[in-house]
């Protein structure tokens, strides 16, 4: 968090909020707080658009950025019943946005998960359609083949049908 919005929640000017930084300096090291550079601010004016124009619109010092601890440690700087209350809110958001933060990825976890389950169910699908289609050409060329000797097999009983073969001799009949 930015010294100005911190500055404005705890009802403190900012130049009351740098000074008061300034002097308990040993207690906000560099994973606690640290000052953005110029190249920062200007990205940070232009990603949000806030540049106004006008004098004495903007600090001529650099803001400090704040982590997580180093707001633990201004109630503490600053002590008053705003700053202590703040901080209780502030430090509750923290713990909101963590556990935001970890049932995201828990999500994307289980998101990960089933993703990986279809894609193993497409791959079992393709598969399966796959052997469907080998069955499907087994039974084509086994249809063909039965139906190409049904076919040989009635050729062969018309064929006996034309012959009419008359028995040299035929059963009751004598030759004298």
């Amino acid at each position: 968090m930015l010294d100005y919005d911190l500055a404005s929640m705890y009802e403190v000017d900012v130049s009351q909020l740098k000074r008061q930084v300034r002097r308990n300096i040993d207690r906000f090291p560099e994973d606690f707080m640290f000052e953005l550079t110029s190249e920062e601010v200007s990205a940070l004016r232009c990603q949000n658009g806030i540049l106004k124009t006008g004098r004495g619109q903007h600090s001529k010092y650099l803001p400090f950025a704040f982590t997580e601890e180093g707001v633990a440690m201004l109630s503490g700087v600053l002590r008053s019943k705003v700053a202590v209350q703040v901080n209780i809110n502030i430090m509750r958001a923290f713990v909101a946005v963590r556990q935001a933060i970890a049932a995201l990825q828990s999500s994307e976890l289980r998101y990960e998960q089933i993703s990986r389950k279809v894609d193993q169910l497409n791959a079992h699908v393709e598969e399966i359609l796959h052997d469907q289609n080998d069955i499907n050409q087994l039974q084509s060329q086994f249809n063909s083949e039965v139906a190409l000797q049904i076919e040989v097999i009635n050729d062969a009983l018309d064929q006996l049908r034309e012959k009419k073969t008359e028995p040299e001799n035929p059963i009751g009949f004598r030759v004298q």
